[in-house]
């Protein structure tokens, strides 16, 4: 995989993790709802960032789709607690396989995602009373 290809992977999970934000955020209230808000807003940021690097560089940006199938129904607080930590264990594995195929400044890009998103899952497990609250190895397939 070249560093393009990771790239653009990354680039589609954080299209994914957007969408997922917006059916979590309406099941949470008060300072989980702020945070879904501020994730939702990090996974923009990323997504804007990658789409520059992608559009500038010779890498292909990837077209986000009109809608992503959610893994369940998110009908309450806590399967939208356990949605939110899945996007972000799913959005660090693909930034996980992007650091095998960076270097230098992607290669950073790619562990300040990783890092991210494995603190957002950090939180949202804590938040949803998940123990352990942390993983060994964020975004390493389980």
């Amino acid at each position: 995989m070249t560093a393009e290809e990771a790239l653009a992977a990354a680039l589609t999970a954080e299209y994914a993790a957007i969408f997922a934000y917006g059916p979590i955020g309406v099941r949470l209230t008060d300072a989980a709802r702020r945070a879904a808000r501020e994730a939702e807003a990090a996974h923009r940021r990323r997504r804007d960032d990658l789409v520059l690097r992608l559009s500038t560089g010779s890498g292909a940006v990837p077209a986000d789709r009109a809608g992503y199938a959610l893994p369940y129904p998110v009908t309450d607080a806590a399967s939208a607690l356990r949605l939110a930590v899945e996007v972000e264990e799913r959005t660090a594995g693909h930034w996980r396989a992007a650091l095998a195929a960076t270097t230098d400044a992607e290669r950073a890009l790619a562990l300040a995602a990783l890092t991210d998103c494995a603190l957002r899952a950090t939180r949202w497990r804590r938040t949803a009373g998940i123990t352990p609250s942390t993983v060994p190895f964020p975004g390493r397939p389980s």
